[in-house]
């Protein structure tokens, strides 16, 4: 039931809340939603069903995510639901990525971000193959069969993907033949609808399938055959992937530059596990990703608001909007100064004492500041070393689609999925990178590289620094919810500094407002742009509040009245949400997609 301090939720959704107790995926495209479902209907669990849509996702959306990125997942399997895991699909810094050779060799100021510079070691598909082998069920081959069929046969084309093409063909087709090749072969940019195929990388999925049939047939188990198919995968990428690279292309600083990814880096490069970090908040356990990514962000938002009493947490009203906009600020601005593949003092970030601290910094007045906080015997941290205010209707987001600027540099956006099963496995996972119009195309391969180390600093003082080996702090954000040791809720959405922003709302609604999950992915939703940017050329607005207009003019009207400088995004422009769930007493599962975009849909039953 609605909380009596949160405004109602409409009557209606734009969709059903799925309900079932068989098993439930939601995705970011319909054909990975079903392909999905297809796994769980044939026996396959949640893992299994994950891995076929991820692989799907590859080749619908393009423009979103790719083999040559990365993802980070959140699960809980039903054999110990209590303990929620990350599985880290991050690839680190090339061993040549030096701070060194970006400002000296390159003369670079900043990470480019697009081109080969910007590509961390692709790890996507080595998190995918690892999650199989680990917990899995289902031969490699059947898993892959629904992707290696539409890059085979084809698919019909998204709009997304073809206004994107277009809009980098002229880039393409002067500066990056390969990808002049691959997408526009006959001098012209696919229609929408049209069918479209990707036999290079069907050929490269085969590859992977085939060494584990050959693993099978020699009698090994599972773990042998699937880390054939992880050694097939480095075999075939690195080389190919190093000689593209090595050939100077044009960079989004508009000049060209050699890579310095190596077959040696992609050769050496393995997904891993690791414990998630969490909080409590009303009762519930967010888990989410270390300070490697953006995941602590929403977990130190959370525990600020967790002092607050809930009529100010209700997003839907000024008051609950303006406090979520301060209190994630609060929270981004000790992500850009404390965040990193390093020695996180998380402890004090999340403790009570720390959000004590930070929550009397929430005034009636909207801040235009940076203010990250301090951390006993630490530094005063140094706010990020290369940053410019930009005008506020310089981006308002869209849909969470990659937004291309001038001369194809671009910011790109992501994918998210989200499954439970009827045994009670749950995952939430977020691929990105590998965008279409990341990098030139990698030569029979059929896919580019990654665009990840544009998030670090060209500073050695930084905990977000360029560093060999290193992880990127990626955005990359999906959350799982547990309430008495077993997982409820998987969610998570694109949108890169957006994520975990546009998450909060979601939970607020949902675990104390008495939404259900698809009324608050319906519901109004708003994201601070008061921060600095993950994305190249790492810009911020003071003040900066992206709204939807739906939250209405008296919201809105207050919200300006404490001194947020607004860009109206429209009624139905930010983010893309999913979610499922799973009630441990019934046994009842849940779905829930954004119809925002006209791409995700969520299906079970």
């Amino acid at each position: 039931m609605p909380h009596p301090a949160f405004t109602p939720p409409p009557g209606a959704t734009t969709r059903p809340d799925l309900a079932g107790t068989f098993g439930m995926a939601a995705t970011t495209h319909w054909l990975a939603t079903a392909s999905a479902q297809a796994v769980l209907e044939r026996g396959g669990n949640a893992f299994d069903a994950a891995a076929a849509a991820a692989f799907v996702l590859h080749v619908v959306e393009p423009h979103l995510n790719g083999p040559g990125g990365d993802m980070t997942g959140v699960l809980a399997t039903a054999d110990d639901p209590g303990r929620p895991r990350v599985l880290v699909g991050q690839g680190p810094a090339p061993a040549g990525a030096t701070i060194a050779h970006y400002r000296d060799t390159e003369g670079l100021d900043l990470v480019p971000g697009s081109g080969a510079l910007a590509a961390a070691v692709p790890a996507a598909v080595d998190a995918w193959l690892l999650l199989l082998r680990d917990h899995g069920t289902w031969p490699l081959r059947d898993v892959l069969g629904f992707a290696i069929g539409y890059a085979r046969d084809g698919h019909p084309l998204l709009a997304a993907v073809s206004r994107t093409v277009e809009r980098v063909a002229g880039l393409f087709a002067e500066h990056w033949p390969t990808s002049a090749a691959r997408w526009t072969p006959d001098g012209r940019v696919p229609r929408p609808g049209e069918i479209v195929t990707n036999p290079e990388y069907a050929a490269v999925l085969e590859a992977l399938a085939g060494a584990a049939d050959d693993a099978a047939a020699a009698g090994s188990g599972r773990t042998g055959t699937i880390d054939a198919a992880r050694a097939a995968w480095r075999d075939v990428v690195g080389p190919a992937a190093e000689e593209l690279v090595a050939t100077p292309h044009r960079h989004s600083d508009g000049r060209d530059h050699a890579g310095v990814l190596t077959a040696a880096d992609v050769a050496t490069c393995t997904a891993s596990y690791e414990d998630a970090t969490t909080v409590d908040f009303r009762g519930y356990t967010v888990a989410k990703t270390a300070a490697w990514g953006q995941g602590p962000v929403l977990l130190q938002a959370l525990r600020l608001l967790d002092g607050f009493d809930d009529a100010r947490l209700d997003p839907s009203t000024e008051l609950g909007a303006h406090t979520v906009l301060e209190a994630l600020k609060l929270a981004l601005a000790d992500r850009d100064v404390w965040y990193g593949d390093d020695d996180v003092p998380l402890d004090h970030l999340l403790s009570e004492a720390y959000a004590a601290e930070r929550r009397t910094l929430v005034t009636e007045r909207a801040s235009h500041e940076l203010r990250p906080g301090l951390v006993p015997g630490r530094p005063a941290p140094p706010l990020p070393p290369a940053h410019a205010e930009v005008p506020p209707a310089a981006d308002a987001s869209g849909t969470g689609e990659p937004t291309l600027q001038a001369g194809g540099r671009t910011r790109g956006d992501t994918c998210h999925l989200d499954v439970v099963d009827r045994w009670g496995n749950m995952i939430s996972a977020t691929p990105s990178g590998g965008w279409l119009q990341s990098s030139p195309t990698v030569p029979g391969l059929g896919f580019c590289l990654g665009t990840r180390l544009q998030m670090t600093w060209l500073d050695e003082s930084s905990p977000s620094r360029l560093q060999p080996g290193r992880r990127p702090r990626t955005t990359l954000s999906p959350t799982l919810v547990l309430r008495d040791g077993a997982p409820v809720l998987a969610c998570g959405t694109p949108g890169g500094d957006q994520q975990d922003q546009w998450q909060l709302p979601f939970l607020l609604r949902v675990l104390v407002g008495g939404y259900t999950p698809q009324q608050a992915v319906d519901a109004p939703t708003l994201h601070t742009t008061s921060a600095v940017g993950s994305f190249w050329p790492r810009t911020w607005t003071p003040g900066g509040a992206v709204v939807e207009d739906r939250l209405g003019a008296e919201v809105l009207a207050g919200l300006e009245s404490r001194g947020h400088v607004l860009t109206r995004a429209g009624d139905w422009a930010l983010g893309r949400l999913s979610a499922v769930t799973r009630d441990p007493a019934t046994g009842v599962l849940g779905a829930a997609a954004n119809s925002r975009g006209a791409q995700g849909y969520a299906a079970g039953r």
